[in-house]
């Protein structure tokens, strides 16, 4: 009865992951196309070059301050918009809709805007720091940090209705009768955040995280559109595409892809350990 889903899983998920493996240990040859051989030692000369490359090292340390910035800014402002909708008593519908757009935006098109905005000359970032009399000359997509910085800015933006939307169905199956437990009991609104919302909320958040956190650790379409990966933007899905695509080093891109999933997988199993049945109980 599962056979047809699981072959279906088998040609979608498991070939294709296996088939970027068996590519990772590969050394292919440049002067004869086709041929190719283990990659010494043991077929691990691909990791190895990886591992000893500073541009693996720059472009993972890239993609972890990426997401620990964006996805902390982004629960924040998502808890924040998730409190206010879940607060109105009329139009939620029409508000839901509201905030949703910037997350119904491709990242293409959002990336490219945010590349308007920042623009050096006509960017409307500048226009308003020259208006109130500060530096406008800033070169936000041609230097470092600057860069980072508005590839985070264009991230949270796009990203953080879809976190406080997670949120809003979360705080939406709290139970009306424990605020109104907590009033009689002289609870202030932080202590019924702190007390009530928050630990009833973990599970919710714990989802909204395990999804921004995965999509962050495998950032493309920004970094790629705004810098190219210049400027210390280079994350290592787009270090991987570089060097697979533009470069043509099958062998060391499949290594780069594969360590990426590694990277993801790990922190998927820990966000699993975290959502333990008995642990949103104790919650």
């Amino acid at each position: 009865m599962v056979s047809p889903t699981l072959i279906v899983m088998v040609l979608v998920a498991a070939f294709p992951i296996g088939y970027a493996v068996w590519l990772s240990v590969q050394e292919f040859s440049v002067q004869n196309p086709g041929l190719s051989r283990l990659a010494e030692p043991f077929g691990l000369g691909n990791y190895i070059t990886a591992f000893t490359s500073p541009k693996f090292w720059a472009a993972l340390r890239t993609t972890v301050v990426f997401t620990v910035i964006s996805v902390s800014l982004e629960l924040v402002l998502g808890m924040l918009m998730a409190l206010a909708m879940n607060a109105f008593a009329r139009g939620k519908a029409f508000i839901r809709a509201v905030v949703l757009v910037p997350w119904s935006v491709l990242t293409v098109v959002a990336a490219i805007m945010w590349r308007s905005i920042f623009d050096p000359t006509l960017g409307f970032v500048n226009t308003v720091l020259g208006a109130a009399g500060l530096p406008d000359d800033t070169v936000w997509l041609g230097s470092s940090p600057h860069a980072l910085i508005v590839m985070i800015v264009a991230d949270v933006w796009k990203t953080a209705p879809f976190m406080a939307l997670l949120l809003l169905a979360g705080l939406q199956g709290i139970s009306r009768e424990t605020y109104e437990a907590a009033s009689v009991d002289g609870a202030t609104g932080w202590q019924t955040f702190w007390r009530i919302t928050l630990p009833l909320l973990r599970p919710a958040i714990l989802v909204a995280l395990v999804f921004r956190t995965l999509d962050a650790l495998r950032v493309f379409d920004l970094p790629f559109v705004l810098t190219n990966g210049s400027y210390d933007t280079n994350t290592l899905s787009l270090l991987s595409y570089q060097e697979l695509q533009q470069n043509g080093i099958i062998g060391y891109g499949s290594a780069l892809a594969v360590i990426t999933f590694v990277v993801v997988m790990a922190v998927s199993l820990i966000y699993i350990r975290l959502m333990k049945p008995g642990r949103e109980a104790n919650a």
